[in-house]
């Protein structure tokens, strides 16, 4: 017979409460110091995440489909089987407004060019942060379909 699958929870937060709640085998995600994957079991760990992909690997029974969350950093906690995903924003690949994805894009894009013309290194990093979310959106959505 065949062992049992080794699932554990992962909970995404954010100001405007949990966004994702599921049982997985497996989460990646980028932190700060480079890409990480958890697995049930694993060490407790808690680190700093950068604007990017969390991947969540769900189980057997749902046919291990993959979900796609995009973040704008926050922390990553794991602790007793249990992973818990701390941002100031988050959002599935299925709930991204991609065309205000883009539009943020593209403001982001003309922000930095007047930053740059004015020679504002404050604006420039504000817009070159806004534009990585938007990118990041874009891509997540992408990489759902």
């Amino acid at each position: 017979m065949a062992d049992p699958e080794k699932l554990f929870l992962v909970n995404i937060v954010t100001p405007d409460g949990v966004i994702y709640s599921h049982h997985s085998s497996i989460v990646e995600m980028r932190a700060i110091d480079g890409q990480r994957s958890v697995m049930y079991n694993h060490l407790p760990i808690l680190t700093p995440l950068t604007i990017g992909e969390v991947k969540v690997k769900r189980s057997k029974e749902m046919n291990q489909a993959v979900n796609h969350i995009a973040v704008s950093g926050g922390y990553f906690e794991f602790s007793d089987n249990v992973a818990t995903i701390i941002a100031d924003s988050a959002e599935r690949a299925k709930n991204i407004d991609v065309s205000r994805a883009q539009a943020a894009r593209d403001r982001a894009q003309k922000y930095m060019a007047e930053a740059k013309a004015q020679h504002d290194q404050r604006s420039l990093q504000r817009a070159q942060i806004a534009l990585r979310r938007a990118v990041n959106r874009i891509s997540v959505y992408n990489s759902n379909n």
